[in-house]
């Protein structure tokens, strides 16, 4: 494989080899971030690109491969290699979870800035038992039942987030919180606990970011290298008992924006 040399002079002029699979794969990622191949074009093929960067099929493939991976580009039969559109950026504020009066908006609604008729949720219910995580997570003893419910969340078809959250089964059981026909539930979590008589005065997250599993980036539709935001909620009720763990929230970290509001007394 050909490779490019590049000259740290400040170091002493020490070599670094770059394989010039990722010298294509910048120089294509720069043209279409300047506008040069805008959302929808079709960059040249297989051949003329590798005529133009005088590389062989290979190098050009393992360019446009990891382009694809990044989520940058797309390739189908007959219709050759397209600039994928950009998502839009989503804004999580501070003040989500906050209740709207009148509105049977949610925290995700919100965030996405849509409706409830753009909204649509995948859903699958299942009772477990808290493993040694779970336990630490809901500060219960290990092997306290819990229903599962794993949602995938749906702006207008695109799913933009995963998730399973988990709530007590003494909580819930025989309600209509259990039955998955009832989700979405105007209002979200919180006005769900509230139909059980449960007040919630506190939510924590935490916050970390990796690049995603399999599952995640096929339930996604997002390339290997996108990363994904991954975070821990929990709903946390007045009487200091925690009862919901959402573990974990899964978005695409690349559109995702996190708005902290840090109110400081002089």
């Amino acid at each position: 494989m050909c490779t490019q040399i590049d000259f740290d002079h400040e170091d002493g002029g020490v070599a670094v080899a770059q394989p010039e699979y990722l010298r294509i794969a910048a120089d294509l990622r720069r043209r279409i971030s300047s506008g040069e191949y805008r959302e929808g074009d079709r960059l040249p093929t297989l051949p003329e690109l590798a005529e133009s960067y005088r590389v062989s099929d290979t190098t050009i493939r393992n360019a446009l491969r990891l382009l694809r991976n990044e989520g940058v580009i797309e390739s189908r039969a007959r219709a050759g290699t397209t600039v994928r559109p950009r998502p839009p950026v989503h804004r999580m504020a501070a003040d989500r979870y906050r209740t709207v009066a009148g509105s049977n908006s949610t925290p995700y609604t919100r965030d996405q800035g849509i409706g409830w008729s753009e909204y649509r949720l995948d859903k699958r219910f299942e009772r477990v038992e808290a493993n040694a995580e779970l336990a630490a997570l809901f500060e219960c003893e290990p092997g306290e039942r819990l229903l599962a419910r794993h949602f995938v969340f749906h702006d207008n078809d695109q799913p933009t987030q995963m998730s399973t959250s988990y709530v007590r089964w003494s909580d819930v059981a025989g309600t209509p919180v259990a039955d998955p026909i009832n989700e979405p539930w105007p209002g979200g979590t919180r006005a769900q606990l509230l139909s059980l008589g449960i007040t919630v005065n506190r939510i924590t997250e935490s916050f970390t970011a990796a690049m995603p599993t399999e599952e995640e980036a096929r339930t996604l539709r997002i390339g290997a290298g996108v990363p994904v935001l991954r975070y821990t909620r929990r709903h946390v009720a007045d009487t200091g008992r925690i009862v919901e763990v959402a573990h974990p929230i899964v978005r695409r970290g690349d559109t995702t924006v996190v708005d902290f509001v840090i109110a400081l007394d002089d």
